[in-house]
């Protein structure tokens, strides 16, 4: 999440020490670019029928997979992580590898200076590469169990992606007991509740705690897990989703708090050896730090949020592991709609450049690629003629993949002043835009020409 992969960023950047690095909670080799094993599993002891101490097998827990680091991230360009929660008792259970508790998809544009989250439901039905058809929860313990390329995290980002339709770089996981161990060392957070909650331990107890709505509430130690993670309300996992989003919002607003800060830095180092042990992430020191310093400047209002909610699926009953299993089939239109939402640079923005749209597009100098979706003879070749009377670079021209009466814009560079020509002059929406970050792409934006270009093209 923005607040994981900015703490995560302040500890490592304060540990200051490694330039490439594999937290050893799950223990398991690093990465092949950094040279280092990280150490196993420490061997306690117990004591046998005859009272002699002898070695005690270590606990059963997941091995962290060897992630391939993505490459360098250019700082301009927008990312996507992945924030994986884990269960990590599934381990404790001998119930083979954990499955995600939660999975929520990060966005961060550093040109707009914006940023969004969507949750998705961990009982969403959606095809698992290599696996086949199962609950999105299951990704990471199939690509675990199976040592799939890049283990759990690396199943879980491809199944995504696949599902959502935009490239997912980075992934963050973090077990219950090293998040709980977060909040015990940040401190309570605020929230504001929607609804009477029980919240109860994980683990066994009497102990709980109810909460009601009407004004703040603050949350401390295990209750902050409780709250994100209790499914007994009317919305059950939409509901779920939202008060885990609520969390997010509260730890920003915590660790950014100007009397809170200077002492989280002094405490890093620190923080960074009491929680190692439960965080992962393929994400570089370097793009840690780029992050964290990016996420530091955007605003609550700059972040947009969205839920997977009961309007976007239908549900339905399977049988999973001979067990019967409700459902959450998706509907991808819908779900696009929400998607695009999030995944745009529309809505709250920092300040652009103010002038003639056309002149700030030629100033941008974008590598344009022309192709046409209705495929009218000559219409590629009229339209590149225009665009470059208007000052446009454009580089490749041709004929669209497959047909389309709708135009679609693909960004591959952060060229906003192009996008925004485009939208002024022929009122392409953000529907219409799909981001597509690639440092190797040889233009900045594609446009599939469809009917509301191809007609105003003299």
């Amino acid at each position: 999440s923005v607040v994981a992969v900015l703490g995560i960023g302040t500890f490592f950047a304060l540990r200051g020490l490694t330039a490439c690095w594999q937290l050893p909670g799950l223990p398991g080799r690093s990465p092949a670019t950094c040279g280092n094993e990280s150490a196993g599993p420490e061997q306690g002891f117990q004591v046998n029928e005859q009272g002699t101490p002898v070695a005690a097998p270590p606990t059963p827990i997941a091995v962290a997979p060897d992630v391939t680091l993505p490459p360098a991230w250019d700082g301009a360009s927008r990312i996507n992580i992945l924030f994986i929660g884990l269960d990590a008792r599934d381990w404790q259970a001998n119930e083979g590898p954990p499955r995600s508790d939660t999975m929520i998809l990060f966005t961060i544009d550093p040109i707009s200076k914006t940023a969004g989250m969507l949750s998705i439901p961990r009982d969403m039905w959606v095809n698992i590469p290599g696996i086949g058809y199962s609950r999105i929860n299951t990704a990471y313990s199939s690509g675990e169990g199976n040592a799939f390329p890049g283990g759990g995290p690396g199943l879980a980002m491809k199944t995504v992606e696949q599902f959502i339709g935009v490239p997912v770089q980075y992934y963050a996981q973090i077990d219950f007991n090293a998040f709980t161990h977060m909040i015990n060392m940040l401190g309570c957070i605020t929230v504001v509740p929607e609804e009477r909650l029980v919240l109860d331990p994980i683990g066994q107890g009497p102990d709980h705690v109810v909460i009601t709505p009407g004004g703040e509430r603050q949350l401390c130690d295990w209750m902050v897990l409780a709250y994100a993670r209790t499914r007994k309300s009317e919305g059950g996992d939409m509901d779920r989703a939202k008060r885990q989003q609520q969390v997010i919002f509260a730890l920003q607003q915590k660790i950014f708090d100007p009397e809170v800060f200077p002492s989280l830095v002094a405490k890093a180092p620190a923080m960074y050896d009491e929680l190692s042990y439960g965080i992962h992430t393929n994400m570089s020191f370097q793009d840690a730090l780029k992050l964290a310093i990016l996420a530091k400047d955007i605003s609550r209002d700059s972040i947009k949020t969205g839920v997977i909610d009961t309007t976007m699926v239908t549900f339905d009953n399977v049988v999973l592991g001979g067990q019967p299993a409700s459902i959450m089939k998706p509907i991808m239109d819908k779900i696009r709609v929400l998607r695009d939402e999030i995944f745009t640079t529309t809505g709250p923005t920092s300040p652009l450049a103010q002038g003639d749209p056309v002149a700030l597009m030629r100033a941008e100098e974008a590598r344009v690629r022309i192709l046409d979706s209705t495929f009218t003879p000559g219409l590629d070749q009229r339209a590149a003629a225009f665009f470059q009377s208007q000052g446009m670079i454009v580089t490749e021209v041709g004929p669209a993949p497959d047909v389309n009466s709708s135009t679609v814009v693909i960004v591959y560079g952060p060229k906003v002043y192009t996008i925004r020509y485009l939208q002024a002059t022929f009122g392409i929406s953000s529907n219409q835009i799909r981001f597509s970050p690639d440092p190797a792409s040889t233009v900045d934006i594609e446009i599939r020409m469809g009917a509301e270009i191809g007609s105003r093209i003299p």
